[in-house]
């Protein structure tokens, strides 16, 4: 019998990604999500049948926060988090033998805007406003359960680069002549490399003692100037528009998305993957754009 991981969410760029490189090293993975292929979220009995036995449970649920914050939106952003956790949570409680691990996706906006010093798990100062309540909850939803069987890890993604996501936009403001710094270009862009993300997933089973909160980040991050200019250079394009705040203002609503995504400044670093030496594959923008955009 093969072995299984559960990954719940991940139909897009990330979950994708993860799902193939499990696969590719024989394990068997379950998708519990919306779409009708996978298993449903309503299926309390299949959910628990899923985790019984498995290695490990990759929690990635949640709308996305690429929308404009209306009410609706705010709503389905939070209650798709933290719904999902409970309905996880709970589905683990009642497993005889639950995944020795169940990592929950949270975000790096659960810090501050910080231009003046990283932030890390010992020494971040949490921010606030709507993106950071809705981490704290997410967070507070994983870590409320009583699981002694199974290892909680919050993972504190910073920005996923890859052959998706976040860089098909950032490719096409460079390719239309748009590729200048947003807003003052000061702002502290992090970001990490999603074979990174799978090999810090790998690093955590294998590593039976960690647990808890980890800032998932490579060690080099940048400013939106420097992030910009590293782009335009990998694509050979020499120049490129600046977009100043009020443009992007503008732009955001048009585009029915938030500036916060562009304009916060997120400097985050991951210390305590570092401590425990985890060696990130890709730890320069450089090396990163180098093998997305080969």
């Amino acid at each position: 019998m093969k072995q299984k991981i559960v990954i719940a969410g991940g139909t897009g760029f990330i979950g994708q990604y993860i799902e193939k490189k499990f696969t590719d090293l024989g394990y068997d993975v379950i998708h519990i999500s919306r779409r009708p292929q996978h298993l449903s979220w309503n299926n309390r009995d299949g959910i628990i049948q899923a985790l019984e036995n498995a290695e490990m449970l990759i929690n990635l649920a949640g709308k996305s926060v690429n929308c404009r914050y209306n009410t609706k939106n705010r709503s389905e952003i939070f209650d798709s988090r933290t719904a999902t956790t409970e309905i996880l949570g709970q589905a683990l409680a009642h497993c005889e033998n639950p995944p020795p691990l169940w990592i929950n996706s949270s975000t790096a906006t659960i810090y501050r805007h910080a231009e003046d010093r990283p932030m890390t798990e010992s020494g971040g100062e949490i921010g606030t406003g709507f993106s950071v309540e809705v981490a704290k909850a997410w967070e507070h939803s994983l870590f409320s359960f009583d699981l002694p069987k199974t290892r909680k890890v919050a993972l504190r993604l910073a920005i996923v680069l890859g052959e998706g996501g976040v860089m098909g936009p950032y490719r096409n403001l460079v390719r239309f002549g748009l590729g200048g710094v947003q807003g003052s270009g000061d702002q502290m862009f992090s970001w990490i490399h999603i074979e990174d993300v799978f090999r810090i997933l790998l690093f955590l089973q294998a590593n039976e003692q960690l647990d808890g909160v980890f800032n998932c980040s490579a060690p080099s991050p940048i400013t939106n100037r420097e992030f910009m200019a590293q782009l335009r250079n990998s694509m050979n394009r020499k120049f490129g528009l600046a977009s100043p705040a009020w443009m992007l203002e503008m732009g955001a609503v048009f585009m029915r998305t938030e500036t916060e995504l562009i304009l916060k400044s997120r400097w985050v670093l991951p210390e305590r993957l570092l401590e425990e030496g985890f060696e990130f594959t890709y730890e320069t923008i450089d090396q990163a754009l180098g093998q997305i955009l080969k």
